[in-house]
């Protein structure tokens, strides 16, 4: 495939906490338009190599691009700029303000402006259509006027996802995006995120086989830090080392 078609790629990533190499050589080639997922048992590398996708941790040694220009050592806030942005896997939403109010605060950020809080009122309410179509996309209509707090869990993540969609993202980075959640909750989010991929590229660390069967293109194992196996379900589901690093060696 040429260049073009990977919107995201790693050579030899390595991050090394004081001797403890938690994210080891990984090379990875995500196709643009994908649904991506990174995953593995705990203590594999999963979030660590998230956060050095995005800057949140500096990488030890190796080289991260994105959309063919080498975004090594970029701030996580220019990475985000360049459409690159992900959520977390504690919802990072904020608490004491609306629904309404939460997405309007992501579309002010994407204005380019940090002095919206001296505009009067009816400047911020320009925003307002589109913050409702963002809500309307993930099923939040009904509660546009609630505060963040008094959402349940996997509404609050269907916000977080609202939030990260009005930055225009080209590149969705979901960390663990059903976890916790009730299996109501599970089939919800996994539709919105079959949904907001449509026109994106989505990576995302994810625990629940049965979500990442159902949505992903290709899956990528870590463990130990180490890229185990790459494929499609059906690949990496019967491969030997997937099932010892998942089952042991039992299985």
């Amino acid at each position: 495939m040429s260049a073009s078609e990977y919107i995201l790629e790693t050579r030899g990533l390595t991050r090394e906490f004081k001797g403890f190499v938690a994210v080891n050589g990984v090379s990875l080639k995500v196709r643009r338009g994908n649904i991506h997922a990174l995953i593995g048992p705990n203590g594999a590398g999963k979030t660590t190599c998230f956060n050095l996708l995005t800057h949140f941790l500096d990488p030890t040694r190796g080289s991260i691009f994105f959309n063919g220009r080498e975004i090594t050592g970029s701030k996580p806030s220019s990475i985000a700029r360049m459409g690159l942005v992900r959520s977390f896997q504690i919802s990072a939403v904020f608490p004491h303000l609306t629904v309404l109010e939460n997405v309007r605060i992501a579309l002010q950020r994407k204005r380019g402006t940090s002095f919206d809080f001296w505009r009067s009122e009816r400047v911020l309410d320009g925003l307002n259509g589109r913050a409702r179509e963002l809500i309307d996309a993930v099923g939040l209509s009904d509660f546009e006027s609630t505060m963040a707090v008094e959402l349940p869990y996997g509404r609050k993540r269907a916000l977080e996802i609202a939030t990260t969609l009005a930055l225009d993202p080209e590149m969705m980075l979901l960390d663990e995006p059903t976890a916790g959640m009730t299996h109501a909750d599970v089939e919800r989010i996994s539709a919105l995120i079959k949904r907001v991929a449509a026109n994106r590229t989505v990576l995302m660390v994810e625990h629940n086989l049965s979500v990442v069967s159902n949505l992903s293109d290709r899956i990528t194992v870590l463990q130990r830090g180490e890229i185990l196996a790459e494929g499609d379900y059906d690949t990496v589901s019967r491969n030997p080392g997937v099932v010892e690093a998942y089952l042991g060696k039992g299985h």
